[in-house]
């Protein structure tokens, strides 16, 4: 019984230490890369207590590009993203905010010529 006891004891010990070391931490990374393609980059960072906020975004070698800001925490997940990508327009689905100076003209008539 005494063994069963101190094998106890010390399961709760090592999970109170796990618990202990894992709690959530602030961080903070990003990254950019840019080549003859365009470019792509990143960054967030995290409180610890539930609260995160970043962006991550490209531009292509013909200029297209999109950008994500987005914030998750208590309230969700909230996002904005700008862009001119073809075929986008300004729009508000689930809470996400869409702007967009995307040619419409000009996608309209490149989908009709492959038709």
């Amino acid at each position: 019984m005494l063994l069963a006891v101190l094998i106890c004891s010390t399961a709760l010990a090592s999970h109170d230490e796990y618990e202990e070391l894992h709690q959530p931490q602030p961080y903070k990374f990003g990254y950019e890369i840019k080549d003859h393609h365009g470019s792509q980059h990143r960054q967030e960072h995290g409180d610890g207590h539930g609260h995160v906020q970043g962006s991550y975004g490209y531009i292509d070698d013909k200029g297209t590009h999109r950008e994500v800001h987005y914030v998750a925490d208590h309230n969700g997940f909230r996002a904005t993203v700008k862009t001119n990508e073809p075929g986008t327009e300004n729009q508000n689905p689930a809470h996400i905010e869409f702007h967009s100076n995307a040619h419409h003209s000009l996608h309209h008539d490149e989908y009709h010529q492959h038709e």
